[in-house]
């Protein structure tokens, strides 16, 4: 259960001031006009630009999302051109930014948005949870950022600043845990400027108060803050629960007529199906997967194939997933795959809605 850590008395050099909510404050948003780097997104009030953002930040990079944010939005610049664009070409647009089933959410948003919504965003929390992937985070930090509403958000970044500054034990997949950071973080929460707020505690989190080596000298809250006190911020908060990586073997098909390749939707095992991949099959052994691949391909053509030699290996990372894989060419295989199947020009493969994976093997067979 979640706990504040008293400070043990070797580590008093000194009382600590009084933890004022108003004085963290002024400081934490003080620091953030001198120090708040300068985002795309932060150039805007525009409601959908800040969800875009929201969105391409899940689980990936700044650095990375930059391009991506900006090149999305020269192509779809208002709800309704997103929401009337084709999925395949919001997909292309995707393709390389990883967890594609965040555009699939954003492209049935866009067309809820248009169609019950007149192209506008709703102002109210309820509302926004009703479109595809707007969850909880999402629909809290649009309305602070676009709309001056008093929600404070809560992320992997938030939960570490509030459970160092408080001593806080547990760690964020944990409910009792988020509950004592969420009332801790209303106690020095601003209403008046939550936007602010909210983006401030997220750039402390991801430029200072670092998950390995802190930047604590560099804090505006360090005087206030008892992880700092203590001597160990890292402790603060607990790590999550890791699942074990598990070893998965694959099978890889390259299908090539020419300048072109055969590329399915899916991978296997329900992996990646918003994106084109090579015909594949896991497996317990990279016999086993080839056997799998062999039957897999049975059952979509109706067909027998034949395979050579792999022509290349390689290894691929996919969640709790460590994947070894094999390209096997087909040697030969009746007629042209119809139906989920699709020929792709090979120098169209860079633009294409293909997974990482897929890219992966076109760098080592292709190159």
């Amino acid at each position: 259960m979640p706990r504040k850590i008293p400070l043990k008395p070797r580590d008093r050099r000194q009382d600590p001031p009084a933890s004022s909510p108003v004085a963290i404050r002024r400081a934490l948003l003080a620091w953030f006009r001198s120090h708040a780097r300068a985002l795309p997104w932060r150039e805007t009030r525009d409601p959908y630009a800040i969800w875009v953002a929201e969105v391409m930040l899940q689980q990936t990079q700044i650095a990375t999302v930059i391009p991506y944010y900006r090149r999305f939005l020269e192509v779809f610049p208002t709800v309704s051109d997103l929401a009337k664009a084709p999925l395949e070409r919001v997909l292309e647009l995707w393709s390389g930014l990883g967890y594609y089933r965040r555009a699939r959410h954003l492209h049935q948003a866009a067309r809820l948005l248009t169609a019950e919504f007149a192209g506008r965003f709703p102002e109210n929390y309820a509302s926004l949870r009703t479109l595809p992937g707007i969850g909880d985070y999402t629909a809290k930090a649009v309305l602070s950022i676009a709309f001056h509403q008093p929600y404070a958000v809560l992320d992997g970044n938030v939960a570490r600043v509030v459970a160092r500054l408080f001593a806080l034990r547990g760690n964020l997949h944990q409910p009792q845990f988020r509950r004592t950071v969420g009332t801790e973080l209303a106690e020095i929460f601003s209403r008046l400027r939550a936007g602010d707020f909210n983006q401030a505690l997220m750039e402390l989190g991801q430029t200072v108060c670092l998950p390995r080596g802190p930047r604590c000298s560099a804090c505006p809250l360090k005087k206030w803050c008892c992880g700092f006190r203590c001597g160990d911020p890292e402790a603060f908060p607990l790590p999550r629960p890791r699942r074990a990586t598990e070893s998965h073997y694959l099978a890889a098909a390259l299908l090539r007529r020419g300048t072109r390749v055969a590329l399915v939707r899916g991978l296997d095992e329900g992996l990646l199906d918003d994106v084109w991949n090579f015909p594949a099959a896991f497996g317990r052994s990279p016999a086993e997967a080839l056997e799998r691949l062999r039957e897999k391909l049975h059952r979509l053509t109706r067909a027998s194939f034949s395979f050579g030699e792999p022509v290349a290996e390689f290894r691929h990372g996919i969640t709790f997933r460590a994947i070894q894989g094999r390209v096997y060419p087909v040697e030969s295989f009746p007629g042209m795959p119809r139906g989920s199947w699709r020929w792709f020009e090979l120098a169209r493969l860079p633009q294409a809605a293909i997974s990482q994976l897929a890219r992966k093997i076109v760098h080592r067979v292709i190159g």
